[in-house]
């Protein structure tokens, strides 16, 4: 087995093996990690020249995320995971990330534990329907004035800089913005996906969250990834009638970051770079 650099032509493989697994993963997502940071991207082949499982990783200012660490069913159980997840933690170290986030599942935390994480909040995954009945118009204006308006409250919550991820959700996205938050809702086969979402206030998470819930089609399918220490946002999908469909481990390593939860209603992807 060789653990070697992910390649645009994995790209379909990847998809085809997340498919299986029942995970929500687009073809854009991973143009923009091999353009943003190739180095931290991987993936093992068996002797016989089959790909068997992959892993990426996205850094920040100061900080990095490891995601889609994904082996085929076949190949389990033979370290290929944990030579993968080595790989991406190591070009992180080497880039200087000060703090590394990963998502993990019950299955999967052991292996970061033994790395050196340690779980700082629990991500859920809330489903909903739509409820549009008219058009909602994009509130913001374009030009730089959004740019550094998004950064700024995003920073709040995560304690860093991730200039680069909002600028490609945000491209392909739509973006609704007030003085206090923002949601980003991207398009996720025929459902809908509302992350990036931060608000520094939980009135502003509520206006923010109704106006996306009306750009959306209504009876077609959102999900949405929030923190479970988000109390607010709990109370607000619960009101709103989503249900929960699932949950995974939001996890660290190295600095403690100056997390906000309170401040977080939906992560950018489906926890594949925060």
């Amino acid at each position: 087995m060789t653990v070697e650099p992910f390649r645009s032509g994995d790209i379909g493989p990847f998809l085809k093996l997340a498919t299986a697994e029942g995970w929500v993963a687009e073809a854009w997502e991973f143009d923009f990690l091999l353009s943003e940071f190739p180095q931290g991207c991987f993936a093992a082949r068996i002797d016989s020249g089959v790909t068997a499982g992959f892993v990426t990783s996205l850094l920040h200012q100061r900080s990095g995320w490891i995601g889609n660490l994904l082996v085929a069913e076949q190949f389990r159980g033979r370290g290929l995971g944990e030579a993968l997840f080595k790989k991406a933690l190591a070009s992180m170290q080497m880039a200087g990330a000060q703090t590394i986030w990963l998502t993990a599942s019950k299955a999967g935390a052991p292996l970061y534990v033994k790395h050196g994480f340690g779980s700082i909040d629990t991500v859920v995954r809330w489903v909903g329907t739509g409820r549009q009945r008219y058009e909602v118009l994009n509130c913001h204006k374009d030009g730089n004035a959004v740019g550094t308006a998004v950064n700024g409250i995003d920073s709040q919550a995560w304690g860093d800089r991730r200039d680069a991820l909002l600028a490609a959700t945000i491209g392909r996205g739509r973006l609704l913005l007030d003085d206090s938050g923002f949601a980003v809702i991207q398009s996720c086969g025929e459902a809908r996906q509302f992350g990036p979402f931060t608000a520094l206030d939980s009135d502003a998470g509520e206006r923010l969250f109704d106006a996306a819930l009306r750009t959306v089609p209504l009876g077609a399918k959102i999900y949405l990834d929030s923190p479970a220490c988000n109390r607010a946002a709990l109370r607000m999908f619960n009101r709103r009638r989503m249900r929960i469909s699932g949950s995974t481990e939001l996890m660290y390593a190295g600095v403690r970051p100056d997390y906000r939860p309170e401040l977080l209603y939906g992560l950018a992807t489906m926890g594949s770079c925060g």
